[in-house]
């Protein structure tokens, strides 16, 4: 694994029990510039999760708790006249930040969500005739409960398609759990971070670095491969987008990156695939017959689709 990465993981575990691979899979989000989907209970460390990425790279963190009465002036911020300076002055927003966690997105209304989810495909803000750029690094996790319907507003199709990940944490195992307790018998766990494993700057340069990965015409062919077949499959209604290829070579290109290889291999693409893809489709009445999910869905197109020989 990449040293820095190494680090990152290495700080971040000090806090989150467990769970390697929804870090290493948000690690490589951050290093994509792309944003997080936590679909999760209440409970399992999705807090923690965040807030420990950002102390481990000691940029800013904010948290919203998303709730119908959120004002869009909450998130992207406003514009006071100040008396004594005799002018406009802008107030920063929720938004104004390096990490946010963005808490029960789907209890937001449409509008929140919207003013959201813009500010994170454009990087800035837009009021009163005055753009602010949002610092980078950025990234948002967004959180949404599973198994809670009353008091939500359901997220659109096409703002599920501009998050570049839907991941889970789960429950701990009895192992892990056991550790949890022990850990937060003195004091909390997220104290256990007293200072930032790598920067800002380093993540900035890390991000430059993955976009330097080979990926041969026979991976990105098997990448197009997989999203076309969900095009017109009778399994679907709504295929994937090639804004879904695009993330997925992204993904693959960090995840090669992240263990230490200068080309994408792939088990790269199908170790993403699933957290990229899956939240990018509607199965079809046949198709919710045929899979449980949508993760299921495309775990199996993974099964069946031909891998290419690797050819460096």
């Amino acid at each position: 694994m990449n040293s820095d990465i190494t680090k990152l993981t290495g700080s971040i575990a000090k806090v989150i029990v467990g769970k390697d691979e929804t870090i290493t899979k948000l690690i490589a989000a951050l290093l994509c510039e792309g944003h997080v989907l936590l679909e999760d209970v209440p409970g399992v460390g999705k807090t923690q999760l965040i807030t420990a990425l950002s102390r481990s790279i000691g940029g800013k963190f904010n948290r919203i708790q998303l709730t119908p009465d959120v004002m869009p002036s909450d998130i992207v911020g406003f514009t006071m006249f100040m008396q004594q300076e005799g002018d406009f002055v802008y107030r920063e927003g929720a938004l104004m930040c390096n990490f946010l966690l963005a808490d029960e997105i789907n209890r937001a209304s449409p509008k929140i969500q919207s003013a959201l989810l813009e500010a994170m495909e454009e990087r800035q803000i837009s009021l009163d005739g005055e753009t602010h750029v949002l610092p980078k690094p950025f990234l948002v996790m967004a959180t949404q409960n599973p198994v809670e319907t009353y008091g939500t507003f359901h997220l659109p199709e096409a703002q599920m398609d501009r998050f570049f990940m839907k991941l889970s944490l789960g429950y701990p195992t009895f192992k892990e759990e056991t550790d949890i307790l022990e850990r937060t018998e003195m004091h909390n766990p997220i104290n256990n971070i007293t200072e930032p494993a790598i920067t800002t700057d380093d993540v900035l340069r890390m991000q430059e670095e993955v976009k330097k990965v080979r990926v041969t015409d026979e991976v990105k062919q098997y990448i197009v491969k997989l999203v076309s077949s969900t095009r017109e499959d009778r399994n679907t209604i709504l295929g994937i987008s090639p804004r879904g290829s695009i993330t997925l070579y992204k993904a693959a290109k960090a995840f090669a990156y992240i263990y230490d290889r200068e080309y994408v291999t792939p088990d790269d693409v199908k170790n993403v695939a699933v957290s990229v893809l899956a939240h990018r489709i509607i199965l079809s009445p046949q198709g919710k017959t045929a899979f449980s999910s949508n993760e299921e869905y495309i775990t199996n197109l993974l099964k069946t689709c031909d891998v290419p020989s690797m050819s460096r």
